[in-house]
């Protein structure tokens, strides 16, 4: 890249990193997972090194955290308060050790103090004489935000310290949290527990502030004046002696190989702790040398966060249950006990099928690892088998719907000679309770009928209360009954009209596959709609018992025939199409046959940028292209974004595929 191309590339994601900060530090709300905000400082840094002639104010190398708010008075730290540096592997803890030997021009023995690091909200007390005179928040590192009154409603903070050997004059620091059982009973209002205590703090009234069961854990000074104290570990001791509390897990460790075995170990336990944590901190435990090291910019060079694995922790299964898809499939989910993954508290994971729960032996009471990648489903990877209980049981699969209490069965897959992994109820209209509220919420979703203000909540909603049983009851509601409900005002049932008004002008594809009949997808419809030509075409071959005759569309093959004719052997589905096609506008489906696109075919893998997937979509069949879902023979251009996902890229590659960037797709359409 040239110079203005790198300038322009850190500028964004400075611009996305002060975006990151203000959601993080000031709205207490924010938006990415801690391990991609620890990526996006990362890649800055690396940026800065690279390039000499990248510069900012707002960089994390010279910025910490978020102005203080305009809400609050503001205080000058007399010690600035900054962040820690991350270490994440082995390779980056042997690096920390080294550049303490290089500075010091020696290598000698060290000892570290460890303690857990809380995931909560960093807060500096000041005592004069005993008293607290002053709490603050951390703010940018060197100026915070006064909370006096609000941390003085937090029973672990002592207001009055009598202890003869107490300071006359320090800044105590530590950790404002919130325990997983208390947030549980808060997790409707806060998206984690840290955002709890962050919301809590930052209350302009201290009595709301009260009402929250905030605890505090003290673990470090600012300002403080003493030659008697010499270690880290003597300093959490006199907090202790002085009434505040510590944490019971702090301890004193000789290596970094210690370190990398007391993290391993830590991180396999600490879903039994009462609070979320999401790393160790090591600070050297010899105060002289953390005075000789000092600081650089934003951080000491004494101490470092090993950070946990965002996208995984271990946690209990207190339950198993099966949910029921709108095709019948039976999918276990776990109910397991809330743990904090990556900044979202978890307490589901998906078990996907019967021969994983076999396979991995998954039982009620285990111990397992969940992982959770980006926006992906957490799910269950493994068994911590030392951890199970002696009189554990094999789960037993359901071999009746958990809904209807029709069979279930494995269908046998001709081409691969096999029975599927996935059990399903054999119910195939709206009978089963659960299939028929599922094949609802896809009959009204964005792709569908995409009716707004029906969301999956209002549906399950609406279905308990009796307004809806079938996808014609949601042309027949009753809007005077809905205005009496709770949370529904006069605009919001003037806005769930228009919507359903709206939609009942609809194209024949979107219709095919709004109804929902299993393996027509969105492109299967589409093929559809293109040769039956209307809806009164579709109703005739099925009368006539003619869907053989989609075999000669071209990407329409025997598994749809044979789903097609399995959905229409139940009277109700066909009598619901019946009514639809009287109830909605249907218009045939138009094709524009002199795009630049096409017979070409295309596929995305990765984040695009400044558009969305459905827009890049729409253009390409405005131009007469068309997407696929997945990397085969028929492919005819891969497009990649940021982040793609390697497996495309290489099965690409194997099959003489063109992949393309964004931008010369784009060239493709001028």
């Amino acid at each position: 890249m040239k110079e203005n191309e790198n300038k322009k590339y850190y500028n964004k994601k400075i611009n996305e990193l002060k975006k990151h900060n203000k959601l993080y530090f000031e709205k207490s709300s924010p938006k990415i997972s801690d391990k991609d905000y620890d990526n996006l400082k990362k890649e800055i840094f690396n940026l800065e090194k690279k390039y000499s002639y990248l510069k900012s104010a707002s960089s994390p190398s010279n910025s910490l955290g978020y102005p203080p708010s305009k809400n609050f008075v503001k205080s000058k730290h007399r010690v600035k308060m900054l962040s820690l540096s991350n270490a994440f592997d082995y390779e980056d803890l042997e690096n920390f050790e080294k550049k303490i030997f290089n500075y010091l021009n020696k290598k000698i023995e060290l000892e570290y103090s460890v303690e857990p690091k809380i995931d909560g909200i960093s807060a500096s007390l000041t005592y004069k004489n005993g008293l607290l005179v002053m709490g603050t928040s951390r703010g940018d590192g060197t100026t915070g935000e006064v909370i006096t009154e609000n941390l003085k409603t937090i029973n672990d903070i002592p207001q009055k310290i009598t202890n003869k050997d107490f300071p006359n004059d320090i800044d105590i620091r530590g950790e404002v949290f919130i325990e997983k059982d208390d947030f549980n009973k808060l997790k409707n209002d806060f998206a984690n527990p840290r955002n709890a205590a962050s919301g809590s703090l930052r209350q302009k009234n201290p009595l709301e502030t009260k009402k929250i069961p905030l605890n505090f854990v003290a673990y470090t000074y600012g300002y403080f004046k003493s030659d008697k104290i010499k270690k880290q570990s003597d300093f959490l001791s006199s907090l202790k002696e002085w009434g505040f509390k510590i944490n019971e897990y702090n301890k004193v460790l000789k290596t970094i190989k210690d370190l990398e075995i007391f993290h391993k170990k830590f991180e396999n336990d600490r879903f039994d702790l009462k609070y979320d944590v999401d790393g160790l901190v090591y600070k050297i435990n010899n105060l002289d040398l953390q005075n000789r090291l000092g600081f650089t910019a934003n951080s000491p060079r004494w101490a470092i966060a090993h950070k946990f694995s965002a996208d995984s922790a271990y946690s209990i299964i207190k339950d198993i249950n099966i949910q029921v898809g709108r095709t019948g499939a039976l999918t276990p989910v776990a109910r397991i006990k809330p743990v904090n993954i990556g900044g979202v508290v978890v307490s589901n994971a998906t078990l996907h099928n019967e021969d994983e729960i076999i396979r991995k032996d998954i039982r009620l009471g285990d111990t397992v690892k969940v992982e959770r990648a980006g926006d992906v489903i957490p799910h269950v990877v493994l068994v911590d088998l030392k951890k199970r209980k002696k009189k554990s049981k094999k789960f037993i699969f359901p071999n009746n719907c958990p809904s209807c209490g029709s069979e279930t069965i494995k269908e046998f897959n001709k081409t691969t000679k096999k029975y599927d992994a996935v059990r399903r109820c054999t119910n195939e209209g709206y009978d089963c309770e659960k299939i028929a509220i599922e094949k609802i919420k896809h009959f009204i979703s964005k792709d569908a009928m995409n009716i707004d203000g029906l969301g999956k909540k209002v549906v399950e909603n609406f279905w308990d209360l009796n307004l809806i049983r079938f996808p014609q009851d949601i042309y027949n509601l009753d809007y005077n009954k809905i205005s009496n409900l709770e949370g529904w005002g006069d605009l919001s049932v003037s806005n769930l009209k228009y919507s359903i008004d709206q939609s009942k002008k609809v194209s024949l594809d979107k219709f095919l596959y709004a109804i929902g009949i299993r393996h027509i997808g969105i492109e299967n419809a589409k093929l559809l709609a293109e040769y039956i030509k209307s809806i009164k075409n579709f109703i005739i071959l099925v009368n006539k018992d003619k869907l053989n005759e989609f075999l000669n569309i071209d990407g329409i093959g025997e598994t749809q025939i044979n789903s097609l004719k399995t959905f229409f052997e139940n009277k109700s589905n066909y009598k619901i199409i019946e009514k639809l096609s009287s109830i909605l506008n249907i218009s045939d489906l138009k094709l524009n046959k002199d795009g630049k696109l096409l017979n070409n075919t295309f596929m995305f893998t990765g984040k695009l940028s400044n558009m969305s997937r459905a827009e890049a979509k729409s253009l390409i069949e405005e131009n007469s292209g068309s997407v696929v879902s997945s990397v085969n023979k028929k492919l005819k251009y891969l497009i990649i974004g940021e982040k793609p996902t390697n497996r495309k890229v290489q099965k690409a590659k194997e099959l003489g595929i063109k992949i393309l960037s964004q931008k010369e797709w784009l060239n493709l359409l001028n």
